[in-house]
């Protein structure tokens, strides 16, 4: 703490402690660990160079793999450094995860920062499982950690997307740590949740909290603008929230909306049109702004209503908004270029109202504008140019994180949390190009160690002659290098025992030189030399054991198996040696030889235990995944196990579209306030592998509870089955709830009628499946799609010739026609004028092949193969129209 607050610039004073620092962390109090972690992340960042780089390098050395061996060396020897960390940056990164399990906020908060900022890509996911955890902490350590996950998602959205429910927001939580976690999941968002995420926005924006609904609809934008997937569906979601009760949910709405239209606005005029109504009943500022400036923008798409809207913003000038009447104004000048001969008169009334008004900005704004559109002779050359600058093309909004601009501060500052540098802030320096001396962090060891001794031996001038020869300081010697290696010193008191002096000495004086390597992290090199010499001090020991071992063996296989590591160790350690050892020597080697061929067998047994062990894995590996546990790609790989035992042809495949079109099942007329949709989701039905999933959406549109929904009684075809949704207990007052429900059709499109009952009331229902939704789409090669073609002629095959523009024939547009009515398959096809789709029907899994056949000029021949003939030739008659219209 002194440090940091008296000279935290002075990094040169921390070079001999930086190892004894990252090794005594773990002790320190928990306070202290923070300060000095924080320390030691600005000191990585001088000291050492950058572990970002190291991917793209082993990139270029695998695109660069064919280049010759020369090249490829003189490459390799260039960019050796790079790719190496230094033994001093691990130590910091390995000593500091334990900390990570501290109970201490602040202590995980600083590990997290650090492995931020200076530990590999590649590691710094292990931060966000611990991070996570400490959102079950207090309110203000919430916000905390979620302002640093916020800046953390964006940069590195796979870190948190395990762990995306954890951000889901909860009806306890404060405004503040609601906008967060709604700011972490827009950052996460990507396709593949984002139905997820927007089914969890649309109840966020009926909360209570209007402040938190209206960030919800923001985001709700910022979503639509990074996935295009999504803009159109988004964008029907806020026209829809347009007609809500809440004044504030519609006036953010109406913004949002405002800035989706400004990058699309051509396709949706009659969103401009709606939104022109709300005029008369919205009264928020900024809303009321935001429609006049989309009025004003597209008044060339909206004619006729245009005039009337500023007509009606005329009466009201004076009592308006100067936000409002600033875009009235706007408005006025627009219409009197496009429009004048309708606007004229009205847009000088406006102007003139201008001129008086008691704001200045709004008496500016009208003295420009009169001098701009309206033609006099005092206008300036800009006159001309009145049109281009008014109705200009004004470049889309881009919704952008308020944390972007946040990653220049190190996490878990004062800085970050207000995004201003607060008064005592230390930047992060970049890492430098060249990493410093390594050997400043060295500490001298050995002179320690030779003032240690007793006095009046330890300045003796042959220090490697006399230190040895007395009896005494080997024994000091010995000790002194036990203190760094406790191994190495029973060793060495061993050997002294057998009268292997000149060894024992060669070792020890081996240990002490080497003291100062091992508290720098051991180099490989005298880590190897170590070793070797300790083996070969201990091949003695192993020699005179031999003899015992080997009736170990002859006596039972356990033992052997227990002790077969030291005796292929010693049996190498002899082989290395032969050439200087004695023939009685050699002839040992021979038995250990003979051994460890005879324990080539014993392994073999491990080894197969392990296989064994290792067949459990893939069992047990997915039960402990946190996925989803009917998500669609489980639900594919359950449907493709099923079918394991089936002919090879027919492979079940995820689908490859899925409409959004619902159907009604109860009107809310109809249902005294209860409404129900349904709609068919294409995926293989949990409740029976012959049933048709459908989910069903029921809405409470009265102001009342709705209790007891379930189903009634149920008027089935013969054959048809069904498994009905569980039933609810109340639907509160404008709620909606979706449930799922399976029914098997028998491969038919009869009627499923059944009552949708409530505590009071029964309602008499029915669901008809399309055709295209009785199949599952099927995955299958060219060759098995023409040979079972080929098995499934004359009655079975159905056939029309379809006439169409030539654009309606591209085969995107082809696919998408065909995949919008019928849940099939794509079949790659060699040939660019055929194109062939293939499905099972649910029930009898019968196969349905689709083809479609370009001709020459604007024809096309459709043809279907199936058993099922009268589905065959329902799916023809409902295809047939669709391929035809353009």
């Amino acid at each position: 703490m002194a440090f940091e607050e008296v000279c935290p610039d002075r990094i040169d004073l921390i070079h001999k402690n930086y190892r004894k620092l990252c090794n005594l962390l773990v002790d320190v109090e928990e306070w202290g660990q923070v300060v000095i972690i924080h320390m030691l992340t600005r000191y990585a960042r001088t000291q050492f160079v950058s572990p970002w780089k190291e991917g793209d390098e082993l990139e270029d050395n695998e695109k660069n793999f064919y280049e010759s061996d020369d090249d490829q060396k003189e490459k390799t020897d260039k960019r050796k450094k790079p790719y190496t960390m230094d033994p001093d940056h691990r130590l910091l990164i390995r000593n500091t995860k334990p900390l990570l399990q501290s109970r201490n906020a602040a202590v995980v908060m600083a590990v997290a920062q650090l492995y931020w900022h200076i530990s590999p890509k590649s590691e710094a996911g292990i931060i966000s499982k611990s991070l996570v955890r400490l959102l079950r902490s207090n309110r203000e350590v919430q916000y905390i950690v979620l302002q640093n996950i916020a800046t953390m998602s964006i940069q590195r959205k796979g870190m948190f997307e395990p762990y995306l429910k954890s951000f889901y927001v909860r009806s306890t939580d404060p405004t503040m740590i609601k906008t967060l976690k709604l700011e972490i999941l827009t950052n996460l968002a990507n396709e593949a949740n984002i139905s997820t995420l927007l089914r969890e926005f649309q109840t966020y924006v009926k909360s209570q909290d209007k402040q938190f609904a209206a960030a919800t609809i923001q985001t709700i934008g910022r979503c639509a603008t990074n996935i295009l997937e999504v803009t159109d569906t988004c964008l029907n979601g806020l026209v829809c929230l347009l007609s809500n009760r809440d004044e504030i949910v519609v006036a953010e709405s109406v913004v949002v909306i405002k800035k989706l239209l400004q990058m699309q606005p051509v396709q949706h005029g009659e969103i401009i049109k709606h939104m022109a109504k709300l005029l008369d009943s919205i009264t928020v500022p900024v809303a009321r702004a935001s429609i006049l400036w989309l009025i004003g923008e597209n008044c060339e798409r909206v004619p006729k209503i245009a005039p009337d809207v500023l007509r009606k913003m005329a009466k009201s000038f004076t009592s308006e908004d100067d936000l409002v009447k600033l875009q009235i104004l706007n408005l006025g000048a627009k219409l009197y270029l496009t429009n004048s001969k309708q606007t004229k008169l009205l847009t000088q009334y406006i102007l003139n109202l201008g001129k008086y008004d008691q704001n200045y900005d709004i008496r500016d704004r009208t003295r420009f504008i009169r001098q701009l559109i309206v033609p006099n002779e005092k206008s300036g050359a800009l006159s001309k140019y009145a049109k281009k600058i008014f109705l200009a093309q004004k470049p889309a909004p881009l919704l952008e994180s308020p944390f972007k601009d946040r990653d220049h501060f190190q996490l878990g500052t004062l800085s970050h949390t207000l995004n201003i540098k607060a008064t005592g802030y230390l930047e992060l320096s970049n890492w430098p190009e060249v990493a410093p001396d390594p050997s400043v962090r060295n500490v001298e060891v050995i002179e320690l160690a030779k003032e240690w001794t007793p006095a009046g031996k330890a300045k003796q001038e042959n220090s490697a002659k006399k230190f040895y020869s007395e009896s005494e300081e080997e024994g000091d010697s010995s000790d002194s290098s036990s203190d760094s290696e406790s191994e190495s010193g029973s060793e060495s008191g061993e050997q002294g025992k057998s009268g292997e002096e000149g060894d024992s000495n060669e070792d020890s004086s081996e240990d002490s030189s080497s003291e100062q390597d091992s508290e720098s992290g051991r180099e490989s090199g005298l880590e190897n030399k170590r070793t070797a010499k300790r083996n070969s001090k201990a091949k003695g020991k192993s020699d005179s054991e031999d003899g015992e071992k080997e009736n170990e063996k002859s006596k039972t296989s356990d033992s052997s198996n227990a002790e077969s590591s030291s005796i292929e160790d010693s049996s190498s350690d002899s082989e290395s040696e032969s050439e200087s050892e004695s023939e009685s020597e050699s002839r040992k080697v021979t038995q250990e030889k003979e051994k460890k061929t005879k324990q080539g067998r014993t392994p073999l047994t491990k080894d197969v235990s392990l296989l064994d062990l290792d067949d459990f894995n893939p069992v047990s590996t997915p039960i402990a995944l946190p996925t989803p546990a009917l998500s669609p790609s489980l639900m594919a790989d359950l449907e493709g196990l099923n079918l394991s035992t089936s002919s090879s042809v027919i492979s079940v495949s995820t689908p490859v579209f899925v409409p959004t079109k619902t159907h009604v099942l109860l009107h809310r007329m109809s249902g005294k306030g209860l409404a129900a949709h349904y709609f068919f989701p294409r995926q293989p039905c949990i409740f029976g592998d012959k049933m048709v999933s459908i989910q069903i959406t029921l809405n409470n549109t009265t102001d009342q509870k709705i209790e007891n929904i379930h189903i009634g009684e149920k008027k089935l075809p013969i054959g048809l089955k069904m498994h009905v949704f569980n039933p609810i207990d109340s639907l509160e007052p404008e709620g909606s709830i979706t449930v799922s429900m399976g029914i098997d059709f028998c491969d038919s499109t009869q009627t499923a009628s059944f009552q949708l009952c409530t505590k009071d009331d029964c309602f008499s229902v029915n669901i008809q499946p399309p055709v295209g939704e009785l199949l599952l789409p099927v995955a299958m090669s060219e060759k098995d799609f023409k040979k079972e073609q080929g098995m499934l002629t004359g009655m079975n095959e159905t056939s029309a010739v379809i006439i169409a523009a030539p654009q309606n024939f591209t085969p995107s547009v082809i696919f998408q026609k065909v995949v919008n009515i019928a849940n099939v398959g794509a079949v790659p096809s060699g040939q660019d004028n055929i194109h062939r789709f293939a499905a099972k029907t649910v029930h009898s899994g019968s196969l349905m092949l689709v083809t479609v056949e370009l001709k020459e000029g604007s024809t096309a021949q459709l043809i279907i193969n199936t058993e099922k003939t009268v589905i065959g030739s329902v799916l023809l008659r409902e295809l047939k129209p669709v391929l035809s219209q353009g």
